[in-house]
């Protein structure tokens, strides 16, 4: 397909496909999808190899957020019965990050719901970069705390943060219809004070809101020009007590076209997906990893994940490998400019977030609550018995099967799934 071979040309490039070649990918038909993920992988591998980087989500404060999101369990007037608590401690949310680290997380994400950070919450949350840093000193450490103010993003950044998220999350066309608290303007506004600061910024979307291709294309372009080190992509999980519970018009083939759009436009960045893969793509996400080369590990913010151990296995049998902690995420062109941000610690650096590394706000309803922007959900059911076997659904019938909101790991007594 010419199509396919000028985008991978232009990729191999570093150049940017015309947004009428961005389009063409996303209306490429079923028949045409391994072709698809065949051409966008080449770019990846150029790029990333074979690695995949691990990253693990913190929720630092849970709940009861001012920001009317209307992707967001987190969100004001939410109905959706998430846990709900205020700050974690340093030493709690250390612990956390811990379990991550453990199962092969290169980044941590630190993740609060509101709509921004006071200056005490910036001195809350750099005491607990300083606590993870003492414990785990390679590991890199993503903050997504909501819109900031001028200064914090350099007092994060003395604290010791690597970066920060904060997401688009749709058009500036179409921003007003699903968050009306604050704007399409204050977000990138965020953005640009993290890369000020010295911080790897990251910032991504969410699709399956209902947006048109030319959102999705606006978007992603929107990115590119902002120049994140790290693009999220999350799936919104339509998550039961918020106003987007009805879309589920996702499939898998869906979503590794949006991916493979999102790597033609952005080739020499860190895609991660982040919120919903298990919910929208399904035993398809292997295929996923020939377009992104970033993952979350475990559970996200409200909601539960794939098992750790299924995660890492999916890896290994899909030919691809754990990025380790002294391996640099990012390729050397772009590395050597981000003094030291993510991406670029020989030592452990990676590319960031936000889901939501960050880029995460990563629950059950696919973005950010006024932070991180990637509620990322996705709980794994019971296999059905030998038995019975399981019913097959059509693919555009809903799988709240696959919800489950997170009881275990941070604000619990339970032990983490990492």
């Amino acid at each position: 397909m010419d199509l396919l071979n000028t985008l991978v040309d232009k990729g191999l490039r570093r150049e940017s496909p015309t947004r009428e070649e961005a389009l063409a990918v996303l209306a490429t038909s079923d028949d045409d999808l391994l072709d698809v993920v065949a051409a966008a992988g080449k770019v990846r591998r150029h790029w990333f190899g074979r690695r995949v980087k691990l990253n693990y989500l913190v929720n630092l404060k849970s709940g009861l957020c001012p920001e009317d999101c209307s992707y967001c369990s987190q969100r004001l007037g939410s109905k959706a019965e998430i846990l709900k608590y205020t700050w974690l401690k340093p030493d709690q949310a250390s612990a956390a990050a811990a379990a991550g680290v453990s199962g092969g997380a290169k980044r941590v994400c630190l993740v609060a719901s509101g709509r921004g950070p006071t200056d005490r919450d910036v001195d809350r949350v750099s005491d607990t970069i300083k606590a993870i840093k003492e414990q785990n000193g390679d590991v890199e450490v993503c903050a997504c705390l909501g819109l900031l103010s001028d200064g914090q993003a350099e007092r994060l950044r003395e604290a010791g943060a690597d970066a920060y998220n904060h997401n688009l999350n749709t058009s500036e066309a179409t921003y007003g219809d699903i968050t009306t608290t604050h704007t399409y303007a204050d977000r990138v506004d965020t953005v640009n004070k993290a890369h000020a600061a010295g911080l790897s910024a990251c910032s991504g979307l969410i699709a399956g809101m209902g947006e048109s291709d030319e959102d999705l294309v606006d978007v992603v372009f929107s990115l590119r020009e902002l120049d994140p080190d790290s693009v999220p992509v999350n799936f919104l999980i339509p998550m039961e007590g918020t106003p987007l519970a009805k879309e589920w018009h996702l499939t898998p083939q869906r979503c590794l076209r949006i991916l493979a759009m999102t790597r033609f436009v952005c080739p020499d960045v860190e895609v991660r997906i982040a919120g919903g893969r298990e919910v929208h793509l399904r035993t398809m996400q292997p295929l996923a990893l020939h377009l992104a080369n970033s993952i979350f590990l475990g559970d996200y913010l409200t909601s539960e994940g794939q098992a750790g151990h299924a995660d890492l296995e999916m890896i290994a049998d899909a030919g691809f490998e754990v990025e380790g902690a002294g391996e640099v995420t990012l390729p050397e062109h772009r590395a050597s400019v981000r003094g030291g941000g993510c991406g670029s610690h020989a030592d452990g650096g990676g590319s960031h977030a936000d889901g939501g590394g960050c880029g995460s706000h990563a629950d059950a309803d696919g973005a950010g609550a006024g932070g991180c922007g990637s509620h990322a959900g996705g709980g794994v059911c019971a296999p059905a018995s030998a038995s019975t076997p399981a019913p097959v659904r059509p693919a555009e019938e809903p799988r709240t099967d696959l919800v489950a909101v997170r009881r275990r790991g941070a604000g619990t007594d339970l032990a983490p799934n990492a």
